[in-house]
């Protein structure tokens, strides 16, 4: 028995301890596991900036831009916007020559980046002349409140400007007609405010637009001819207006009636013979035959 029993003692002192083993053995993995977590969740992931130019305040339309309005902050360099500034030279050309200063164009908040699209360059006014591209001229338009989208209109929206009167149709007589003439022409200007962040509606009296000098010459002739109406094209509207003309016909539908054809009645033939009767040379009818 006691040989038995030291059997059963000596069997189960093994599996213990081989029990404790398995158990250090988990833990130990599970501590390393933890450790190995913890070490990843704590890293830092390094991300590229670049050193960008942003205002110190908000600077509102018409300003000139100061080097106390702006700081440098960094901005991850995957994300930068279009037309920002890293470098003081190329902001601030000559900050001491009042002439080199750059003038705000748009809206800029607290902590934005300054853009080329949001400023002048160097020296320019923040006046029409910095809204005209390449081979644009500004051409103003007459409006009122019907003709003018009841004041919705803003600087740096497109319309389409419609034609409306009268003209010599040759046989057709003078007609009147509605006809697009020009199609996405952008605004620069309504009234004498060529900033595009206002957002109350004004009736303006006169807008301006940027046109091609074709264009300025359609525009012109057709302002001294007729009545001129705008129609506000959305934002995100990038198609392209065809040929539109609308008379009073087309506007009720009324569809002309063909002309009757008048038939022509054919003349009967007449065959005749002469005779001469002395001096006198008479003609009598007779039958014509084939």
């Amino acid at each position: 028995m006691r040989a038995v029993f030291g059997l059963v003692l000596i069997v189960g002192l093994g599996l213990a301890g081989f029990a404790a083993y398995m158990v250090q053995n988990y833990i130990a993995g599970y501590q390393a596991e933890l450790a190995k977590a913890r070490s990843t969740a704590t890293k830092v992931v390094e991300v590229p900036t670049v050193n960008v130019y942003v205002a110190t305040r908000q600077l509102k339309y018409g300003e000139a831009l100061g080097e106390k309005d702006v700081r440098q902050i960094k901005w991850p360099k995957e994300a930068l916007p279009e037309g920002f500034f890293t470098e003081t030279d190329k902001l601030f050309p000559n900050p001491n020559d009042p002439s080199l200063r750059r003038v705000v164009l748009r809206q800029i908040e607290v902590n934005e980046p300054v853009l080329a699209l949001k400023v002048t360059k160097p020296g320019q006014d923040a006046g029409l002349t910095s809204r005209l591209e390449r081979g644009q001229r500004a051409f103003a338009i007459k409006v009122d409140v019907t003709s003018g989208v009841s004041g919705f209109l803003r600087p740096g929206d497109r319309v389409d400007v419609y034609w409306t009167g009268t003209a010599e149709m040759g046989e057709a007589g003078r007609r009147g007609f509605t006809k697009l003439i020009e199609s996405s022409v952008p605004l620069i200007a309504v009234d004498q405010t060529t900033n595009d962040d206002e957002t109350e509606a004004t009736i303006a009296r006169t807008v301006t637009v940027a046109a091609t000098p074709a264009q300025v010459a359609a525009l012109a002739q057709a302002q001294s001819t007729g009545r001129l109406s705008l129609s506000l094209v959305g934002a995100r509207d990038d198609t392209v207006a065809g040929q539109i003309e609308v008379d009073q016909r087309d506007l009720l539908g009324i569809v002309e009636a063909p002309q009757p054809v008048q038939q022509v009645q054919a003349t009967p033939e007449v065959c005749t013979i002469r005779t001469r009767r002395g001096a006198e040379v008479v003609e009598i009818a007779i039958p014509c035959t084939n």
